[in-house]
């Protein structure tokens, strides 16, 4: 474990798998608390253990993303337990993919309140208290799908280029809170294994295998961000495979 006397508290939305689990092991290696919320609370506790075992400091709870209150109980039991909070990583997903004239419109909307209204409840949540206490940083995990549209992708596109916008916006607004965007490219993660076209989630999935880098090239991305001086503001980072067209 790397030594770190400024150590951060570091609240990790979607971090049972993929790249939140990833950015919990690297940010708790590099000496932060992490605070851990997903829906799958035995891959929680599993990571949880783990990370204490390596000698990290880790919190978890069970985390809806798409309910308010759910978020609110989140930033709010960490922010009693430490008294503050340092960063807010908005990292959980969702990439059902198809056609629009597949008419999946179930689909749309979780990719709506996941993807989009889950940022924003995030930032509901943490950004009182954060300019409370004259400091914070908002990490919103977007995709490259927020850089560019693709067939069979137009409303996962939509909701990342919203988490971009909303970044910037926030950005724009506030002198005391960082705000970070980081776009993945194909990586590791369990996006590709439920929901969308059948035939769509099989070719992503083909190229993933093939293209994506690990979990932890973004988890890296995420710790070199949030460690950055209080004056230097990160505002996005794209991390992509080389091969990536």
């Amino acid at each position: 474990m790397t030594a770190n006397t400024n150590g951060r508290i570091v609240l990790i939305t979607g971090a049972s798998s993929g790249i939140g689990a990833a950015t919990a092991r690297r940010l708790a290696a590099d000496g932060h608390h992490v605070v851990l919320g997903a829906r799958r609370t035995d891959r929680l506790a599993a990571l949880a253990a783990e990370i204490r075992a390596a000698g990290g400091r880790v919190d978890h709870q069970e985390l809806d993303v798409t309910s308010l209150e759910s978020v609110r109980g989140f930033v709010e039991a960490a922010h009693r337990r430490h008294g503050r909070i340092d960063v807010l990583v908005n990292n959980a997903g969702v990439m059902p993919l198809s056609t629009l004239d597949a008419l999946r419109v179930d689909e749309w909307n979780q990719m709506i309140d996941v993807n989009l209204r889950g940022v924003l409840h995030g930032i509901a949540a943490a950004l009182p208290l954060m300019k409370a206490r004259g400091s914070g940083h908002v990490v919103n995990v977007a995709s490259t799908a927020g850089h560019r549209v693709d067939r069979t992708a137009a409303v996962y596109c939509a909701t990342k280029y919203a988490v971009r916008a909303l970044s910037e916006g926030l950005r724009q607004e506030s002198r005391e809170i960082r705000v970070t965007v980081v776009s993945p490219g194909f990586t590791e993660s369990e996006l590709t294994d439920r929901g969308g076209d059948p035939q769509v989630r099989a070719a992503v999935r083909a190229a993933a295998e093939q293209l994506a880098i690990p979990a932890s090239a973004v988890a890296d991305a995420i710790g070199y961000a949030i460690t950055q001086p209080g004056n230097v503001d990160v505002n996005e980072i794209v991390v992509r495979p080389t091969a990536q067209g």
